[in-house]
C-alpha cells in the first residue's frame, strides 16, 4: 500500500468496517428483518397485496426514521386496544353495554351548578327507568318460559293419552295407506 493509501483508510479510499463498526452502521440501523416480519409480508401479499405492501413500506420507514420492529409495534397496538376496550374510556362508554350508565358516570361537569344537578337527577331517574325495564323483561321472559312449558305438557299428556288408548299390537299411531 501506497502512502495516500494509508491516509485514506485502505487501498483506494474505501474504508474498512470492524466488526463493531459495522453492526452500528447508520444505513443499517432497524434494517434487519425478523423471521415474523418476512412471513407478515408474505402473507400480506398473499391475502391482500395492499397489506403486504404496507408492511413492506413500514419497514423501510423504520430503516429511515428508526423505530420499533412490526412485532412489536402490533402488540402494542394490540394493547393499547385492549385497554382501551377494558378500561371505561370514552368508546367503551359510548359502544358498550349499559353505555348510559357509564358515559354518566365519566362525563365532565358543565360548570353549571343547577343544571348538573338537573342532570345528576335525570340520569338517577333513567337509571331507574332502565332497571324498571330489565325487570319487566325478567318477568316476561319467566312468564313465556312458563306458558311454554305448559304447551309443552298438554302436548306430552295428549301423546301419552293417545299412546294407552292405542291397540297393543298397532302400528304406532301411523296409519299405512
Amino acid at each position: 500500500m501506497g502512502t495516500a493509501d494509508n491516509a485514506m483508510g485502505g487501498s483506494y479510499g474505501a474504508r474498512e468496517f470492524g466488526p463493531s463498526e459495522w453492526a452500528g452502521a447508520r444505513w443499517r440501523r432497524g434494517s434487519r428483518w425478523t423471521p415474523f416480519e418476512v412471513i407478515a409480508m408474505i402473507l400480506g401479499f398473499v391475502v391482500f397485496w395492499p397489506i403486504g405492501l404496507a408492511i413492506l413500506g413500514y419497514k423501510f420507514w423504520q430503516s429511515r426514521y428508526g423505530g420499533p420492529d412490526l412485532q412489536t409495534l402490533a402488540t402494542d397496538k394490540w394493547q393499547d386496544a385492549r385497554t382501551m376496550m377494558n378500561s371505561n374510556s370514552s368508546w367503551a362508554s359510548t359502544w358498550g353495554c349499559g353505555a348510559m350508565r357509564r358515559a354518566s358516570r365519566f362525563t365532565s361537569a358543565s360548570g353549571n351548578a343547577a343544571f348538573d344537578e338537573w342532570r345528576t337527577a335525570e340520569l338517577a331517574r333513567l337509571d331507574e327507568e332502565r332497571r324498571k325495564l330489565d325487570e319487566a323483561q325478567r318477568e316476561f321472559a319467566e312468564y313465556v318460559d312458563a306458558i311454554r312449558r305448559a304447551k309443552d305438557r298438554e302436548e306430552f299428556e295428549r301423546f301419552m293419552a293417545e299412546r294407552r288408548a292405542r291397540p297393543a299390537g298397532g302400528s304406532g299411531g301411523v296409519q299405512p295407506n
